[in-house]
């Protein structure tokens, strides 16, 4: 049993996890300011907090100047005789009240220079994750960071559950770069622990890799994914009682196969079923629409709802697609409306199309038309690969903004028997991957000259100099949707 440290606050014996925890329900309620006031300062440390200099984390300040422990870059836990390891991270505050996680937790980085471990439970991650001191901030970007009020603290280790599927997401990663693919990780081609781009500028973000071929990649590192953090925040820290169901019935279901492929196993006996034929088997009231394909992908796993609870964790997104019996998609895929007053000032590695592709993974569930009726024909998991991210993508997106900070050209047009207004957004035709075109069949519009046209200013976005058009959205090319699940 160590001695402990007397921090002038509180005697705290930093070799019991459950001491390190009891300690920190006293930061509930204080600022980052209130905890630097305390004026511990453990001996040797010089940090000038509470600086606009300081550049450091607030996690090295609570760990310094709440626990009275000098901060180090071991590979080990922060407070190696617990085995504990202190988080601080933050959640915001939506519109309607209700809080979401706001960041991924960083883990520890990916080595690019030295070999890397293979075993998840011998790993770094490991270590940094088996038993975590989180402590939750309310981020307000309208006040002073070290204004910042401590909400929540609490020791997690992820449940059994979600270990297994965090260890062969650790799997997926190692064996990617150790046969030199690193440059091909993406955040999103995992579940719940991800591989998440670390470097401030382009410059410093590429780096040579340690396995053969050596090629360039991005430096990353491992985290939980936001969405995972969440999840974590309302269902295990402020243990609030959740509205989705699991697919899991219990961990042993993932003794023999991952979780990707027990999900896809769950649909696999329906295949060649028509969605009538589905409908009835599942109680279903047959509307003969694509909206009841998502209700009958989820009863296809064992739920009664539209919400699994490991989907919410990994942000997987439910897709169904129809095919025409020629193999050709009949839609493009829709993404979230763009703000054109946003877009203008996006960098892109922190723009929402960016992040949007970075973290998400998609679970497409492919009907088929066949003699007049749709037949189930497919299912796979799929997430964008970097270089589709970091190519055509990012094209689409640099063109956008280019042309919406020059000016969008609205011209009205002959068509057919009426006439309608075009714009100059990259078009389908423009790019393999994606493009830009209205999110709403509704339409509004606002010229320069101050006249208007469409149905309502609720259907309309403010461009930059002053006018208003349509709202408008990225969408993935039904020719790209058709790529994908064909491959």
């Amino acid at each position: 049993m160590s001695d402990g440290i007397d921090s002038g606050y509180l005697l705290v014996d930093l070799s019991s996890a459950e001491a390190i925890e009891k300690h920190a329900e006293k930061l509930r309620g204080m600022t980052f300011r209130e905890v630097i006031d305390l004026g511990i300062v453990p001996e040797g440390v010089s940090r000038e907090y509470n600086s606009k200099r300081y550049k450091g984390g607030m996690g090295t300040l609570i760990e310094e100047r709440f626990f009275g422990y000098k901060a180090n870059s071991v590979q080990g836990p922060d407070f190696e005789e617990a085995g504990v390891e202190l988080k601080v991270t933050c959640f915001d505050v939506k519109k309607d009240g209700g809080i979401a996680a706001g960041e991924r937790l960083v883990l520890t980085m990916i080595p690019f220079d030295s070999p890397i471990e293979d075993d998840f439970y011998e790993s770094h991650v490991w270590e940094k994750s088996a038993n975590i001191m989180l402590v939750y901030y309310e981020r307000n970007r309208d006040i002073d960071s070290y204004d910042q009020v401590i909400r929540y603290t609490s020791l997690f280790t992820p449940p059994a559950e979600d270990l297994k599927i965090i260890e062969d997401d650790y799997k997926k990663i190692v064996r990617l770069i150790q046969e030199g693919h690193a440059e091909e990780l993406s955040e999103s081609m995992t579940t719940y622990l991800g591989a998440c781009t670390k470097g401030s500028t382009a410059a410093t973000m590429w780096v040579d890799q340690f396995y053969p071929p050596h090629s360039k990649a991005k430096k990353r590192a491992f985290c939980f994914k936001r969405q995972y953090m969440d999840f974590v925040l309302h269902h295990y820290i402020m243990r609030e009682s959740s509205d989705s169901e699991a697919i899991l019935s219990s961990v042993e279901e993932l003794s023999e196969m991952s979780f990707e492929e027990l999900v896809l196993s769950k649909i696999d006996p329906y295949m060649g079923k028509s969605d009538r034929e589905l409908s009835c088997e599942f109680g279903i009231a047959y509307s003969g629409n694509k909206a009841q394909w998502t209700r009958i992908t989820f009863a296809m796993l064992g739920l009664k709802g539209e919400k699994a609870e490991e989907f919410q964790k990994a942000n997987i997104s439910v897709r169904t697609i129809r095919e025409e019996e020629s193999g050709r998609v009949r839609e493009s895929l829709s993404l979230n409306t763009i703000s054109f007053l946003n877009l203008i000032d996006e960098e892109w590695e922190e723009a929402p199309l960016h992040e949007y592709f970075e973290e998400t993974r998609f679970l497409f569930v492919v009907f088929r038309k066949q003699g007049g009726e749709y037949l189930l024909s497919g299912a796979r998991f799929w997430s964008m690969p970097q270089e589709h991210i970091d190519g055509p993508l990012r094209d689409c997106w640099q063109r956008t903004q280019d042309v919406v900070r020059a000016g969008v050209e609205l011209a009205v047009v002959p068509f057919g028997d009426s006439d309608r207004v075009e714009n100059n957004l990259p078009k389908k035709s423009d790019n393999p991957v994606a493009h830009v075109r209205p999110h709403t069949s509704k339409a509004w519009y606002r010229f320069g000259d101050g006249s208007t046209r469409g149905d309502s200013p609720q259907f309309g976005d403010e461009l930059p100099d002053g006018r208003e058009m349509t709202k408008q959205s990225f969408w993935l090319n039904n020719d790209y949707i058709h790529s994908i699940i064909s491959s």
